[in-house]
């Protein structure tokens, strides 16, 4: 009862500015590389979200100094290996897929048995598309049925390997890089396109890695053993914590929101180009590189003649995490938008693939579906006019928050009712605070 939030009006028209949580993706991968750099990194403006203090939790138990100083985290590295294990330790991810995949790739040289276990949500996932390469380099890892509780124990006898990455997943992809750092050698990888944040730090640690990007897939070399200096950071906003005031924007009448210092890396900015697609009015204002990194302003505009998509495939990975807000967008266009190839998005926190079609359906919104390709029959007249309660679904924070945009954006004559309202504290803890800023009466 006190974990559930209701929603009994739309929201009025705003004209705001605001800035959201900072990246997840960037705040993790600076905090790991950092602990595996020599002396002292700052890394300013991390996003203070589970996910995130689970990551800085870890690598202190791993033996890395980490101290908060204002709002600055300095870490303090030992070089590549450097964690300091005196016996077997157990280190837990929570929620976090990113942190899980990607610190199992910086353990394939650790020398004591190290156990990764994660919440109810996070042992559902398959971690064998990270252990089975893992193991290719020489690392002895144990994991029942693919899944968390995974043990690993290095070895100072690791190969190079060539790696293929077929699904699009930039966390295989950077496990693989991760473990590439510690091994002789050249390790080689062909990945279908992804985020790229990996790729991108690495260059600008000056590491040694080649890219050659093809037209649907990447090559990448890293050289191992090649030791880097500590280093400064500041992480820039989120773009998957603004899609979903990006849709809010686009779906409540007389509106306008500005959006400042998100990072707009291409590999991200799927959700913007779809959108505008499908008509939407959105801008970038400001646009500045830091640090091999794209930031800009986002403007967004209502929208009042959205139409619907035939969505390309190769789309989807730079949209993953905002298919949910993508979908209730199609749910107000005018005409069908398709989308195909959405398997993934079944292998994140839940079945998001699955509970969108359940959503979409309780919005009395015609949806077909063929195995990972949907149809959704767009409504421009779309309401909700009855009571609506959105139950638990393995407290995914992104199923949480589309529901809270859809309500604001839909609520007529009705209410809607959403549990787990904690679950934000994952990867957006401001989530609620930045509605109400914007007018949102939230019960």
């Amino acid at each position: 009862m006190f974990n559930q939030i209701k929603i009994s009006n739309k929201i009025k028209p705003f004209n705001k500015t605001i800035e959201v949580s900072s990246d997840k993706s960037l705040s993790i991968r600076a905090v790991l590389l950092a602990s595996q750099a020599i002396g002292l990194s700052t890394i300013s403006n991390i996003l203070e979200s589970e996910d995130v203090l689970s990551t800085i939790k870890s690598i202190k138990k791993l033996g890395i100094q980490c101290k908060k100083i204002g709002k600055q985290y300095k870490i303090l590295g030992y070089g590549l290996n450097g964690f300091d294990l005196k016996k077997k330790t157990t280190i837990y991810a929570g929620n976090s897929g990113t942190f899980a995949r990607l610190i199992l790739g910086l353990l394939v040289r650790t020398k004591k048995v190290v156990k990764l276990t994660g919440d109810k949500s996070l042992s559902k996932r398959d971690f064998s598309r990270i252990t089975e390469p893992l193991k290719r380099f020489g690392a002895n890892i144990k994991s029942k049925k693919g899944s968390l509780p995974v043990e690993i124990l290095g070895t100072e006898f690791l190969r190079p390997i060539n790696y293929i990455e077929t699904k699009g997943s930039a966390q295989c992809k950077s496990a693989v890089m991760l473990a590439a750092l510690n091994t002789p050698g050249v390790t080689k990888i062909k990945a279908v396109s992804s985020r790229d944040h990996t790729e991108r730090m690495f260059r600008h640690l000056k590491l040694p890695i080649k890219i050659k990007s093809k037209k649907n897939f990447d090559l990448i070399e890293v050289q191992g053993l090649k030791q880097f200096d500590g280093f400064d950071y500041v992480i820039p906003g989120d773009i998957s914590s603004s899609a979903f005031f990006i849709v809010l924007t686009i779906l409540s009448k007389n509106s306008q929101i500005r959006i400042k210092n998100v990072n707009i890396n291409k590999s991200r900015i799927g959700i913007i180009t779809i959108l505008k697609k499908m008509n939407c009015k959105i801008t970038l204002e400001n646009k500045k590189i830091y640090k091999g990194e794209e930031t800009a302003d986002i403007i967004v505009k209502n929208s009042k003649n959205i139409k619907g998509i035939n969505c390309p495939s190769r789309l989807n990975s730079a949209a993953i995490d905002e298919f949910l807000v993508i979908f209730l967008i199609a749910a107000k266009a005018k005409g069908i938008s398709k989308f195909k190839d959405l398997g993934e998005l079944n292998k994140k926190e839940s079945p998001r693939l699955d509970i969108a079609v359940k959503f979409l359906k309780m919005l009395k919104i015609r949806v077909e579906r063929k195995n990972n390709d949907l149809k959704i029959y767009g409504n421009p007249y779309l309401v909700i006019p009855r009571t609506l309660h959105i139950k638990s679904y393995l407290k995914d924070h992104r199923v949480f928050m589309m529901s809270c945009i859809a309500a604001l954006s839909f609520v007529e004559g009705g209410k809607v009712i959403i549990e787990d309202k904690d679950s934000v504290n994952t990867s957006f803890p401001s989530f609620l605070k930045l509605l109400k800023k914007l007018g949102a009466e939230i019960n």
